[in-house]
């Protein structure tokens, strides 16, 4: 009789298979997901190139995070230096080094004329460093350049539109930050630190940029 008697169910050993198993298959059908995914389809080619940059992120530039999933930022506005408003995607075809800084950001004063060498270095149609200051209006930003002999082109964001756009987006967390754009109006990555812009680590990391840009199909 006892051997044929019913065995007390573990239900608590039960609840523990049970939740193991259904974590493997959530793993399982997360593994099938296509790397990239979620990228922008419209980024194709700059999500080709950014991996490449990997190697590059040393030295100097070593805090430069190459992007992963590259979004689109071709519709980000700010106003030209003669006061116009204009977007990323009137530089489509270059490659772009967007920069933004402003007047009480020491570390960005201070990287600022490593900026102006790498642009007077590189810059030409296929790069350029564009320089977006996001200081409040009625700040004399032109005679700040001037003071420390600064030449870079003085873009302008005075009501913070692109700076918030590109918060709500990741790439922002404090001044200065540095986007690479591809010539496709994408991400390639980000620098969230001063850097020594005009230091042969970084020249390498925009070259490699601006030649694999070059180099990839649909760039």
């Amino acid at each position: 009789m006892a051997e044929n008697a019913p065995r007390s169910i573990n239900w608590r050993l039960v609840g523990i298979r049970t939740a193991i198993v259904a974590g493997l298959a959530v793993v399982a059908v997360y593994a099938t997901v296509p790397r990239g995914s979620n990228a922008d389809p419209a980024c194709e080619a700059t999500a080709e190139l950014a991996p490449s940059l990997r190697e590059f992120a040393r030295g100097e530039v070593a805090a430069f995070q190459p992007a992963t999933s590259p979004t689109s930022l071709r519709d980000l506005g700010f106003l030209t230096p003669d006061g116009q408003p204009t977007t990323l995607g009137a530089f489509r075809g270059r490659t772009v080094l967007l920069n933004l800084w402003a007047t009480w950001c020491v570390p960005c004063r201070e990287e600022m004329p490593a900026l102006d060498q790498l642009q007077a270095e590189l810059g030409g149609d296929d790069f350029m460093v564009l320089a977006l200051n996001v200081d409040r209006p009625g700040i004399d930003t032109n005679r700040f350049l001037r003071e420390v002999e600064v030449t870079l082109a003085n873009y302008a964001d005075p009501d913070l539109t692109a700076f918030r756009q590109l918060q709500a987006k990741g790439f922002v967390t404090g001044l200065p930050t540095t986007v690479m754009i591809g010539p496709d109006g994408c991400d390639l990555g980000v620098m969230r630190a001063p850097a020594e812009w005009a230091s042969a680590d970084a020249v390498a990391l925009v070259n490699a940029a601006k030649s694999g840009a070059a180099a990839t199909p649909g760039v």
